[in-house]
């Protein structure tokens, strides 16, 4: 515990070590590894049938190239200037990984909502990787490179106000505060014109009937008079189709034990309301870009009755791309990370250590599949919107670390002018320049047979 003066010293102190013109700065570093070599290295312990699916998702463009290959960024961050004030990393914090979810108090909120690569680290790295999304994003929009730059700027100047306005406030002030979306269009205010005013309240409404009901109409259907997950293979294979030689009713005996097992992490008024539900069917499903491979899987359960369906999602947790050493349990490394990062979160969030039916013992984290639930369409935005979603990022990525973090440090390192706004943008296209280049070799590798890929799934 020191005093506001002594830690704004600290990050003045940091700023003449490192100062913020300095992270302008990436080039490959000599002998840099392959970035297909990277994806290999993480391939080895997903499921190879899925494997296929990642590379194809990967390749579609630099953008997707960029979602699924946080270890790669992780790599090249690692070798950039950095100013030893740490805070809880998401630790791939790039433009798709925020969007609007509903909290326990039935509120929409703005927030990160993945956290697979969560671990405490430098706070620039989050940034970097938001900023050179948002390039990639750019280019891949058409957008020119003084567009670009435009909307870099406004989310690095963004980030940097909200942690001055942070670091003056009171602790409890910084831990209660978020974005709600009823303030959403009143947030970005005069960056936003009618049209896209309208867009917003369509993505609030759209992202209000996403949740369980939603969800179970989409994957289940009622069979035999009991409630089932509709099998789509790949994307979706009930466990029952996995594992056609077990009996069911030992298979779902040995699966309400594993759930078991997850409740124990829940706050016990949890636990009563979990104990409502009775479980019914599970399947593995296929999601994301850089997770497919991963185990993950969708449990459905029922509670007053058939009516009345809870989905959750349980995906394995992996050591973090930005951290030097395994957890004590991956699952709950997410998990703590999420809860100190979000402003609030979903009620059903936990974790669990599961030996598997191949005998082996892996960390998952379970979550509600759908809980209202929206993302804003990144490849239809303009300059206009992607400039305002830009800033909106910058703001909550600033909250979450000024969660975790020395805010008054931070603050006291950016400043008040907008050298390191500027030093932002500039990493942020020489990490896009990367970033095509690194996509063009995961290209050459899929035509030269070296990588298989599954496209169009």
């Amino acid at each position: 515990m020191r005093d506001p003066e002594t830690r704004a010293a600290a990050g003045r102190d940091a700023r003449k070590q490192v100062p913020p013109e300095s992270h302008a700065e990436f080039a490959p570093a000599a002998g840099r590894p392959d970035p297909v070599s990277i994806l290999q290295a993480q391939d080895a312990g997903r499921l190879p049938e899925l494997v296929p699916i990642r590379h194809g998702r990967m390749s579609l463009s630099p953008f997707t190239f960029l979602r699924g290959s946080a270890a790669v960024m992780a790599a090249d961050l690692a070798t950039t200037p950095t100013t030893g004030l740490g805070v809880q990393l998401c630790g791939d914090a790039h433009l798709m990984n925020f969007g609007l979810f509903g909290s326990p108090e039935r509120r929409l909120v703005f927030d990160i909502n993945d956290f697979d690569e969560t671990a405490p680290g430098p706070w620039e790295w989050d940034v970097k990787r938001l900023a050179a999304s948002l390039a990639v994003a750019g280019r891949d929009n058409g957008l020119g490179r003084k567009t670009r730059r435009t909307i870099m700027l406004a989310m690095a100047e963004r980030y940097r106000v909200a942690m001055a306005e942070f670091a003056a406030m009171r602790d409890l002030d910084v831990w209660y505060a978020r974005a709600d979306s009823d303030n959403l269009a009143e947030t970005l205010g005069a960056q936003l014109d009618k049209v896209r005013r309208k867009q917003i309240d369509k993505l609030r409404t759209k992202a209000m009937t996403r949740d369980s009901l939603q969800a179970y109409k989409k994957l289940a259907a009622v069979v035999d008079e009991r409630p089932r997950i509709i099998a789509d293979p790949p994307l979706v294979v009930p466990v029952s189709d996995l594992l056609p030689e077990m009996d069911w009713n030992e298979l779902a005996d040995r699966l309400r034990g594993l759930l078991g097992g997850y409740r124990e992490s829940l706050a016990e008024d949890r636990r009563h309301l979990f104990d409502r539900y009775e479980f019914v069917d599970m399947a593995r499903k296929v999601v994301g870009v850089g997770s497919v491979g991963t185990r993950c899987w969708i449990v459905l359960m029922t509670g007053r009755d058939k009516h009345d369906p809870l989905l959750l999602q349980v995906k394995e947790a992996g050591q973090s791309v930005v951290s030097a050493e395994p957890a004590d349990n991956e699952g709950r490394r997410v998990v703590s990370g999420q809860r100190l990062m979000q402003a609030v979160s979903d009620i059903f969030l936990g974790w669990h250590r599961v030996s598997g039916f191949d005998g082996q013992t892996r960390d998952f984290y379970v979550r509600q599949l759908r809980d209202w639930k929206g993302a804003a369409v990144v490849e239809e935005m303009d300059q206009v919107g992607l400039r305002a979603y830009a800033a909106l990022c910058g703001w909550t990525l600033a909250r979450a670390h000024a969660r975790t973090g020395d805010r008054i440090a931070i603050a006291a390192y950016l400043g008040t002018d907008a050298t390191f706004d500027n030093a932002i943008a500039d990493f942020a296209e020489k990490y896009a320049d990367q970033t095509e280049r690194d996509h063009a070799a995961l290209t050459a590798a899929v035509r030269d047979g070296r990588v298989q890929a599954q496209e169009g799934i």
